[in-house]
Order: structure tokens, then sequence, then C-alpha cells
């Protein structure tokens, strides 16, 4: 966290020196700015591709450890600032709240009887592999995708969806 300045910002986008200065004036301002950018990168908008529920969940943990690797690792930091810092917690909340909404809406379709609750469920196994997988013991071997889709069917036969 402290290597996110104003400075950083500019010489990592090219800029010239205090131009992201002009978009947030403090340093409270870039934090919330970038975490307010790192929920809407967060998002999950689409519907499910055709394929399997599993494959769909599986594919969004796939893509956390890998491409979205940075993203993720950045998103940890965040968290972790949030509960030190009370003005930073509403931002990174609601990027939480869309995710958890967007999979009830989708174990709802799905089936479920409870979508809120089986939400939370998936969400929590999420968040606990890609952790794991990122910054766990279980960054020495990473799950494969094939892994993920085991898992995540498991889990959703677990919750009786699927």
């Amino acid at each position: 966290m402290r290597g996110l300045t104003h400075r950083a910002v500019d010489r990592a986008a090219g800029l010239p020196v205090g131009s992201t200065s002009y978009y947030a004036r403090t340093r409270a301002a870039l934090l919330e700015l970038t975490i307010t950018r790192i929920v809407a990168l967060d998002r999950v908008d689409a519907e499910p591709p055709p394929g399997t529920l599993a494959e769909f969940v599986a594919g969004y943990a796939f893509e956390a450890i890998t491409s979205g690797r940075t993203r993720m690792l950045a998103r940890y930091e965040f968290a972790l600032e949030a509960t030190r810092r009370p003005e930073l917690r509403a931002a990174y909340d609601e990027g939480g709240l869309v995710i958890r909404r967007r999979a009830a809406e989708v174990l709802a379709s799905a089936g479920s009887p409870a979508p809120e609750r089986h939400a939370r469920l998936v969400v929590s196994w999420l968040e606990g592999t890609i952790f794991d997988a990122l910054a766990g013991t279980g960054s020495l071997t990473p799950p494969t995708l094939a892994a993920l889709v085991e898992s995540a069917e498991e889990i959703l036969a677990g919750i009786g969806v699927g």
C-alpha cells in the first residue's frame, strides 16, 4: 500500500507528474478511487456462458488466479486496508455485495431454494480458494481449471444445485 502514491500512478500511467493529483487531491481520495476501480473490474454482469454452473464458477476462480492475479492481490491489500481505514470500508463492501447479489441471482435461476444463503457459501468457497492459490500454501501448486471445476461441482452438489 505504501507504493500506491500519486507519483507512482503518474509514472505507471505515463502521465506528467501531478496529473493524478488533479483527480484525487489526497491520499485518502487516491485510495478510494483505486478501490472503486477494483470493484468495477470485479463485477460479474454477464450471464453464465453455455456449459455447467460449475464450469462458470470455476472459470471465475481460475481467471482470478491467472490473468486476474495482480488485481486480486491488490483487492486483498485493500481488504486489509479497509479494516484500518473506515472511509474505505463502504467502497470495498459494495464490491463484495455486488458479487454476492450476482451469485444469488445465478443460484436462484439454477434452482437454489435458499439463493442468498447459498451465495454466501459459494462466494466464501471462491474467496478461500482464490486467496489460498494466491497468498496461501496453495500458491505452491495452484489448482488447475479441471481441479476447480471438480471442486465447484462438489460444492454445488452439496447445496443441491448443479
